[in-house]
Order: C-alpha cells, then sequence, then structure tokens
C-alpha cells in the first residue's frame, strides 16, 4: 500500500522536483516507510511506500533493466510470483522479489493487455521514456483510487485529489452540477468529483496519453460480469465452491512480509475471514473492533465473542461523542469528498488501533454486494410483487391513499414513516419505490423546494441500472449496486485505513471470487428472506449459528441520538453559517425549520443533517481553505464561524 502522484507535460517545467515533493508530502500518510521521485523533461513520477512486501529492494519509482520504463505503484499484485516464471523465461531478469518488478516486466512483454494477468488491487502509472508515453492502469473493482486532471496543457494524476491541489495549475473548485446527486446519495458515483477538472479513473479501466497524442485515451479492460448462469450443480455444490473459492481469496491475501489482522465485527462478513484465516497460520490471528458506550449501537459483545471462540488476540476501541466530532474535519480532509457513512470515523478509530501492531488488515467489504445482504434487497423484492396487486386499484385511488399517509394526522410519525417505505406511500417508479425509498436523504421534492439547485440526481444510478435491463430484479440491483454504491464504499475503505497507514485488503471482491458469485443463482443469494443464505451455509462448521444468523446491524453510529443532544448546537450553528457553502444553494428559513423539527423530534432528519454537516465542512476545509480553523474539533464553540 502506497501513494503515487506525478504529472506530465509537452513542455519542460524548471521546477518539477519542488512541486513533486509537495504532492507527495501531502499523502505522506499514505507511504510513511520511504519516499522517491523520478524527473526528466516530460514526466515526474513520486511515490510514498509503505513497506510490506520485498522491504529491502521494492523501492519506487522503479525502473526496468534499461532505464527507459518506469512505474509507481499503488497496492499489491497476489500472482504476481505466479507470473515470475513465465515472464523470466520470456528473458526478463529480476532484480527483487517485489511485486512491482513484476508489473514492469509484464507491461515490457504484453503492453497495456499485462493489467488482464494481474490478480490484486493496483492503481500505477508507467512511463514509456522510448514512447514517451504515460499508461495508467486501476483494478477491475476500484479497490485502489486514482484520480487525475487534465486541462490541455499538463496532465496530474494522483492517489488522493488533495496531492492534484498540490499542483499550481489545479485550483479547487466546486463542480455545482453534482449537488443534486450528492445531496441525494451523499456520494457521486461517475467518473467527476466534486471538484470541478478533477475526475477519477473508474475501476478496471486503463488510461494512455503521449507527447505525439496529447489527449488521454481511456480503456475498459474488465466489464462487471451480470448474472449468467453458470455450470449446472446441485445446491451442496454451490455450496461447497462458494467456501473454496472465499478459501483461495483468503489465502492469496496473506502474501506480506509484515503482521497482518482482521477488522472484526462480530457479523458474518469479517467473522468469517477471520476463521478462514485462523485456520490458515499458526500464531493466533490479531483482531481488532471499534465501538460506542451506548451499548444498542455497539457490536463489540458480538466482537468478543467470535475472538474467544476463534482464540484471536483481539483489541478493541471505544468511540465517544467528542472523540467523533473532534475527528471529523480531519477525516473530511482525509477522504477528499464529503464523508458519506458516520462508519467511516468508527473506520479510522479501528485503523488507528491496529496500526499500532499490524499494517495489514482483512475486512469483509463487499459480501452484501455479491450476496444480497442489504435490507433494502429484500424490501424491494416484497414491494415488486406486492405492486403487481396494487396496481390493479386505479391511479386516483393510489395517489388519494399515498397523499393520506403524508398528511393524516391519525398516524403516528413511526407508522408514517414505515407506510412510506411500502407501496402504499410510493409511486411505482424505480426513482420512488427504490433509489429514494433504501438510498435518498433528500427526495426530489425537497430538493426542489429547499435547494436552489437543477439536474437530476438519480442520472449516474440509472445508467448503471439501465444497463442491465434483462437481469432478474435481485441480480439488478446487485449489478448496479456494484457499479454505483460499491466505489464510494470501497474509497472510503481506502482513506480511512490509509489515514492511519493501515493498508487494507478485501477478500470478497477478489475479482475471481466476484465473477463467480454471479454465476451463483439468486435463489442461493437470498432463500425465503433469509439474506446471503449460501454464504452462510457455505461457513456454517466455521460459526455457531448465533453469529451467522444475528440481525444485521450495519455498522451503526448514535448521530441521531448525539445531534439531538444540547450540546450539539454548534453543529446546528455551523449549518446556518450565511458565509458557509450552503448559504448560496439553499432557501435559509427552509433549513432553519428542517433543524427545528429535527431537533424537537418531530422528524428524524439525521441523513440530511448529515450529509448537509459534511458538505459544508468540506467547502471551509477545502474551498475557502479553513482546514485550521478546525484543529479543534467541531464541537468546539471557539472555531465556530461568528457570522450566523
Amino acid at each position: 500500500m502506497c501513494g503515487i502522484a506525478g504529472f506530465f507535460a509537452t513542455k519542460p517545467s524548471a521546477d518539477s522536483v519542488p512541486i513533486l515533493n509537495r504532492m507527495a508530502d501531502s499523502i505522506r500518510h499514505r507511504g510513511p516507510d520511504d519516499f522517491g521521485v523520478y524527473s526528466d523533461p516530460y514526466c515526474s513520477l513520486g511515490h510514498r511506500r509503505l513497506s510490506i512486501v520485498d522491504l529491502s529492494t521494492g523501492r519506487q519509482p522503479m525502473s526496468n533493466e534499461t532505464g527507459q520504463i518506469r512505474v509507481v505503484f499503488n497496492g499489491e499484485i497476489y500472482n504476481h510470483a505466479d507470473l515470475r516464471p513465465e515472464l523470466e523465461a520470456a528473458g526478463h531478469r529480476y532484480q527483487s522479489r517485489s511485486d512491482t518488478e513484476t508489473i514492469l516486466h509484464a507491461y515490457e512483454q504484453f503492453g497495456p493487455d499485462c493489467v488482464t494477468r494481474f490478480r490484486g488491487m493496483f492503481a500505477f502509472a508507467i512511463w514509456d521514456r522510448q514512447a514517451r508515453a504515460l499508461f495508467l492502469a486501476r483494478d477491475r473493482l476500484g479497490i485502489k483510487p486514482l484520480y487525475y486532471f487534465f486541462d490541455g496543457t499538463v496532465f496530474v494524476f494522483a492517489s488522493e485529489i488533495k496531492a492534484l491541489l498540490m499542483h499550481p495549475r489545479i485550483s479547487p473548485r466546486l463542480e455545482e452540477s453534482l449537488l443534486p446527486e450528492y445531496l441525494s446519495f451523499g456520494y457521486i458515483s461517475e467518473e467527476r468529483t466534486l471538484f470541478a477538472g478533477i475526475r477519477k479513473l473508474m475501476p478496471g479501466h486503463t488510461m494512455r496519453i503521449s507527447v505525439d497524442d496529447f489527449t488521454p485515451r481511456i480503456t475498459s479492460y474488465w466489464q462487471l460480469p451480470a448474472n449468467v448462469a453458470g455450470e449446472s450443480r446441485t445446491d451442496a455444490e454451490w455450496t461447497q465452491a462458494t467456501r473454496s473459492n472465499l478459501e483461495e481469496s483468503v489465502r492469496l491475501r496473506l502474501m506480506s512480509d509484515v503482521p497482518l489482522g482482521v477488522f472484526l465485527s462480530g457479523g458474518l462478513d469479517s467473522s468469517a475471514i477471520a476463521a478462514i484465516m485462523q485456520g490458515m497460520v499458526s500464531e493466533p490471528v490479531k483482531t481488532f473492533s471499534v465501538g460506542y458506550s451506548e451499548a444498542q449501537y455497539s457490536e463489540l459483545s458480538y466482537a468478543r465473542a467470535v475472538a474467544k471462540l476463534l482464540g484471536t488476540d483481539h483489541r478493541e476501541i471505544v468511540v465517544s461523542k467528542s472523540d467523533f466530532f473532534a475527528r471529523l474535519p480531519s477525516l473530511v480532509w482525509h477522504e477528499d469528498e464529503p464523508i458519506t457513512w458516520p462508519s467511516s470515523v468508527s473506520l479510522h478509530f479501528v485503523s488507528e488501533l491496529a496500526a499500532q501492531r499490524v499494517k495489514v488488515v482483512l475486512t469483509g467489504e463487499g459480501s452484501d454486494e455479491l450476496f444480497g445482504g442489504y435490507g433494502r434487497y429484500r424490501y424491494q423484492l416484497l414491494n415488486q410483487r406486492w405492486l403487481k396487486i396494487y396496481q390493479l386499484l386505479p391511479n386516483a385511488a393510489r395517489r388519494m391513499i399515498r397523499e393520506n399517509i403524508e398528511s393524516s394526522s391519525l398516524l403516528s410519525g413511526s407508522l408514517r414513516r414505515k407506510l412510506n417505505h411500502t407501496v402504499l406511500g410510493r409511486t411505482d417508479n424505480i426513482e420512488s419505490l427504490y433509489l429514494e425509498n433504501f438510498y435518498g436523504a433528500f427526495s426530489q421534492k425537497e430538493l426542489a423546494g429547499l435547494f436552489h439547485l437543477s439536474g437530476d440526481p438519480f442520472a449516474s444510478y440509472l445508467a448503471a441500472w439501465n444497463a442491465a435491463p434483462s437481469l432478474p430484479p435481485l441480480e439488478r440491483m446487485l449489478y448496479a449496486d456494484k457499479r454505483t454504491y460499491l466505489i464510494e464504499l470501497l474509497m472510503k475503505q481506502d482513506q480511512m485505513s490509509m489515514s492511519a497507514s493501515i493498508e487494507s485488503r478485501v477478500p470478497f471482491l477478489d475479482h475471481v471470487f466476484v465473477e463467480f458469485a454471479s454465476q451463483i443463482p439468486a435463489r442461493l443469494k437470498i432463500s425465503k428472506g433469509n439474506a446471503k443464505h449460501i454464504l452462510k451455509e457455505s461457513v456454517s462448521d466455521l460459526l455457531p449459528a448465533s453469529i451467522i444468523h444475528r440481525k444485521k446491524m450495519g455498522f451503526p453510529t448514535p448521530l441521531r441520538q448525539w445531534l439531538m443532544e444540547p450540546d450539539s448546537a454548534p453543529l446546528y450553528d455551523f449549518l446556518q453559517d450565511s458565509d458557509g457553502l450552503l448559504a448560496g444553494y439553499i432557501e435559509r428559513d427552509r433549513l432553519a425549520a428542517l433543524l427545528t423539527r429535527h431537533r424537537s423530534g418531530a422528524e428524524d432528519a439525521t441523513d440530511r443533517i448529515w450529509n448537509l454537516l459534511n458538505l459544508q465542512l468540506w467547502g471551509d476545509i477545502f474551498l475557502r481553505g479553513n482546514r485550521e480553523r478546525w484543529s479543534g474539533g467541531l464541537l468546539t464553540p471557539s472555531r465556530m464561524p461568528a457570522s450566523v
């Protein structure tokens, strides 16, 4: 795990190395162990190293035997040792044991097609001095980040956006057109970012730009598999294949010359990874957990039970409200864009805990998107079944029912919320029945009434949804989530673990395992309302039923409770700051009314307040350059802006 940065131009620059140094220094947390640079008249490459494999000879930027080709690389190629004999037989001579050198020789041998041979997580840039061309690549699922900027004069790339902002040609500006998507989803799933002009190379893509053709040329080398009927197997055979493929994926991710651990929540996914890993190593696996003093939001008791069962070397940390809001500003800076989920803060704290003892952790990320683990999948399938009957009523009757649910004083707030998640409170299009229902913080109606914005908040998701019209309902939801929701989820996993200089590995998102899982029949993913049925069956001999079948908590945070407490008043003042980013886009009276309804308990606006709070904080840190204002944390009154 490392950080990479660099830039490429057709005209030489006299201050390339100082610029590169600033870029690399801004992401020092990604690689505190070593630093390297390369610069010539056209291309400059920088690298921050977190030493994990081949500690003594894996320095970067690394060159081939002739010095004509150089690479900076972030990630791991788990099958690099398997590729090495073929490359050596072709005449390539290794100087190290590192997977970085395998990338170099594979590129020499196979050109851009080399990426199809790699099994791992990666983002890398290769400078071919003879061809005067820069080649960049990102892994198939997007586990490792890669951002870039191009204005026709200079091309700049880096592992994190903050490094791009160190280049003198780039200034932080808001991409206003993406605000509707952010306010609805809390994240941006397409290639653009909230920074105007800064984009991400999408998962499974490569890019080439040269002196002779100074335009980025982007190519897709892997397509996310849609569900296609696999070979004919019995249920028992599918279950056994799930177990054996998962074991292989975990085994590959034990490649390391430094200690490894596991983030353990006590849920099915992380517990399965820990159990499989414990069976492959001789020492007790080091496990790490995070929770809250508010017991109803903490999974620590489950994690302790699993750790005791497996005999792991277990550590845990408890996060308080003051810890949470004290750290939030620095984590918005680490994440580059507003933080989507409160659980990102928890992930940072458990990463800090793990960093005291290991450099690498395995996590259970990605299982829900493969096996239908989120509750929204089951609820949507139920809604679709009921909709077939409900549509027999005339449109006018259904509209009257919706309006009565929304306005009736006879219904409690709790009952109204529940009915609004069913077909009774929704129109029958995907935007209402699924996206606003289970994803959206702000509905389209709220966006129109509260903000001065235009644009379709659902365009990116619908592009993914419409790309697979023939899939069965469950598989279509899983496919769209892997192309949208998962991109943000992996960014969170990377940025929050790297904020503590920890490499996180995700066995469920090995691309071979993803391709296998796409062939599993949908009936084995959700069976009689039981989510992730086949995964549960595949590890039933490793974990007790109390863990396998316990209710999913989903890394909860006591945010709603905290926002109701009196000492949270500075947060509401900050949201209404007349000099803040929000002030230029929001109806201030309506915002004040929303906050009042939430604080009085008349309405639960936790998700909407969280999105607004992060957007306001992100704007103050990046667009207004006020990062130092928040060094004392978000609840420190002396740090609050005065103009409210």
